[in-house]
C-alpha cells in the first residue's frame, strides 16, 4: 500500500480514495439556527421505556464489556422478528453492531477483496461506494432511474456483471429516493445474484417506514444475503449508534470477527434500552410512521406547487428527492439554500443520477418543512426570473 507524506507522519493511500460525505459537509457548514432538512434524523425522542431502561442499566452497574456479538436476550429478540421470513432464524444469525454504518463496514471487510467489483445503486447511500474502495474493490454503479420509479434495470445489471463481480448492494426503502422494491423485484434480484454467484448486501434500515405498498425483505429468500439494519430510525436513537446484522450462521461467524476488530462489542446500556423498546414500543413506532406519512404528503404537495420542481412521492423512508429544471448544479442550489438558512443535501452526493436533485428530509416538524420549502420556493422564483 502506497503512503502519502503529511506533516508529522504517513497517511495510507486509501484515505485519498474517499471524501467526507456531502451530507456532512452541508450540515457542518450550516449557519446557526438553520432549518435542518439535510440529516436523516427523526425529530422524536426515544420512547420513554427505552430511556428509562438505559438509565436503570447505567445506575445498576451494567456499564461493562459484553459479548462481541451482543447480548443474548437482544439477539434472541431480533431473531424472533425475522422468523416470519425464515422460521429457523436464531440468535446465531444475529450480530449487534455499533450502528448500521458499522454493520455496513463489517460486511465490506468480510466480503470484498482487492480487485473485486461491487454493484452499488446510483443514486444510493453515500457509504456503499467508499466502503468498496477502502477494501481495494471497485464500486460499479447500477442505475435507479426516476422514470422507472427508482427500480433496477435488469438488462443493465446483466451487462454490468463480470467474473470479478462479488456482491450487489441494495437499499429498500431507499435513502435518498424513498423508493421501495416490490416483492417481485426482490425475487428478481435474488435470481440475478444466484445466477452470478453474488452476495446480496441488503440495507433495510427503513423497513418500518413504508407508506405505499409493503416492505419485502431479502431474508428467507436466499442464503446469499447479509441484512444490515439499525434501531436508529425506528426508535429515534440516532445518537446511540446501535444496529445489527442478520446473516447465515457460517457467514455470521466471519462477520463477527470483523465486527470485533472494529469495536470489540456493542455498548451494554444501549442494548438494554433497545431490548425494552423492541418489547414495548410498537405503538410509538406506528405513531411516528403515521406522522411521517402526513409530512410526506405535505412535502409532496408543497414541492409540486413550485415552478421548475418535480417530485415522485416517496413510498418509504423519510426523504423526498425532487428534481429541479434550472441550469445549476445540485451543489450550487444546495449552497444557495444554505446561505438562506436551509440545510439540504445535493443530489449528486448520492451519485451521478442525483444531478439536478436535492434530498430533503421530512424528519422535521411541519412548521420547519413549510418554512424551509417556502425558502426553496422563493429561491425558485429568483432563479426563474433571471
Amino acid at each position: 500500500m502506497k503512503h502519502t507524506t503529511v506533516r508529522g507522519g504517513m497517511v495510507a493511500q486509501r484515505v485519498r480514495t474517499v471524501e467526507i460525505s456531502g451530507i456532512r459537509k452541508m450540515f457542518e457548514a450550516a449557519p446557526p439556527n438553520s432549518i435542518n432538512l439535510g440529516l436523516g434524523e427523526p425529530d422524536f425522542e426515544p420512547p420513554s421505556e427505552v430511556i428509562e431502561a438505559l438509565c436503570a442499566a447505567v445506575r445498576d452497574g451494567m456499564n461493562h464489556y459484553g459479548p462481541s456479538a451482543g447480548m443474548a436476550a437482544l439477539r434472541d429478540k431480533v431473531a424472533e422478528g425475522y422468523r416470519d421470513r425464515e422460521p429457523k432464524t436464531t440468535r446465531e444469525n444475529v450480530i449487534i453492531t455499533g450502528s448500521g454504518s458499522e454493520a455496513l463496514m463489517a460486511a465490506a471487510l468480510t466480503l470484498y477483496n482487492p480487485g473485486d467489483e461491487v454493484l452499488v445503486p446510483n443514486p444510493g447511500f453515500v457509504l456503499y461506494g467508499p466502503h468498496a474502495r477502502l477494501m481495494g474493490a471497485t464500486p460499479v454503479a447500477y442505475s435507479l432511474h426516476e422514470r422507472r420509479g427508482y427500480l433496477p434495470d435488469f438488462r443493465e445489471l446483466e451487462r454490468l456483471a463480470t467474473r470479478r463481480t462479488r456482491a450487489i448492494v441494495v437499499n429498500s426503502p431507499s435513502n435518498p429516493t424513498g423508493g421501495v422494491f416490490p416483492s417481485k423485484v426482490v425475487d428478481q434480484i435474488v435470481d440475478f445474484a444466484e445466477r452470478h454467484d453474488l452476495t446480496i448486501v441488503s440495507d433495510e434500515v427503513y423497513e418500518e417506514i413504508v407508506y405505499d405498498g409493503s416492505f419485502a425483505s431479502f431474508w428467507g429468500r436466499t442464503n446469499r444475503v447479509v441484512i444490515v439494519n439499525s434501531f436508529s430510525k425506528t426508535l429515534a436513537m440516532t445518537g446511540w449508534r446501535i444496529g445489527y446484522l442478520v446473516a447465515p450462521r457460517a457467514l455470521a461467524l466471519d462477520l463477527n470477527k470483523m465486527h470485533y476488530h472494529i469495536m470489540a462489542c456493542p455498548p451494554t446500556p444501549a442494548q438494554i434500552g433497545v431490548l425494552a423498546g423492541l418489547s414495548q414500543s410498537t405503538k410509538a413506532i406506528r405513531a411516528m410512521t403515521r406522522e411521517f406519512r402526513a409530512r410526506r404528503d405535505l412535502v409532496v404537495r408543497l414541492l409540486n406547487r413550485i415552478p421548475g420542481v418535480e417530485v415522485i412521492p416517496p413510498a418509504g423512508a423519510f426523504y423526498a428527492f425532487p428534481r429541479f429544471r434550472w441550469n445549476k448544479s445540485s451543489s450550487e442550489v444546495a449552497m444557495a439554500l444554505l446561505r438562506r438558512g436551509v440545510i439540504t443535501t445535493p443530489g449528486d452526493a448520492f451519485g451521478s443520477l442525483g444531478a439536478s436533485h436535492l434530498r430533503l428530509s421530512f424528519a422535521a416538524s411541519r412548521a420547519h418543512l413549510e418554512k424551509g420549502i417556502g425558502i426553496l420556493r422563493d429561491y425558485a422564483s429568483e432563479v426563474d426570473g433571471v
